[in-house]
């Protein structure tokens, strides 16, 4: 079982599967401190100074506070304010996502196109062009 457990984790699809899950927390990390940091505040000062992260609608008559994290400290809420912020990050995430996926695209087949530009130039080897020649002489040869 340990030997069958080791070929598994040698496997290069095992190991780049573990890159990209660690990769993608760290960029998870860039586009939230991107969405928190340096969208949201500029979208709050185009849109009049507010923050998204604080708008919530208490879901108890026990909670009056001004700020979503006190409010939830006094009872229940319906942040809706945390989920567009959120809503954000995945739309950024998926966008930078679907054009790296389509950079690759773009890349593997120019790739493709190099290397059928390749095989066709590059001339048959010598042994098959000498066979082509034999084929074509006997072609030519009178019937005997």
């Amino acid at each position: 079982m340990l030997n069958e457990f080791k070929a598994f984790i040698a496997r290069g699809n095992v190991m780049d599967l573990a890159v990209g899950v660690i990769i993608g927390g760290a960029f998870g990390g860039i586009v939230k401190s991107l969405v928190d940091d340096i969208i949201m505040p500029i979208v709050g000062a185009v849109f009049g100074g507010f923050d998204f992260s604080n708008y919530f609608l208490p879901l108890s008559a026990n909670v009056n506070a001004p700020s979503l994290a006190a409010a939830r400290a006094q009872g229940a809420v319906f942040a809706y304010g945390s989920f567009i912020t959120v809503l954000i990050n995945f739309l950024i995430l998926a966008w930078i996502i679907f054009l790296m996926v389509k950079g690759v695209n773009a890349l593997q087949k120019q790739v493709a196109r190099k290397e059928e530009k390749a095989a066709e130039a590059a001339p048959p080897p010598a042994d098959v062009q000498l066979l082509t020649e034999i084929r074509d002489l006997l072609a030519k040869r009178p019937a005997a």
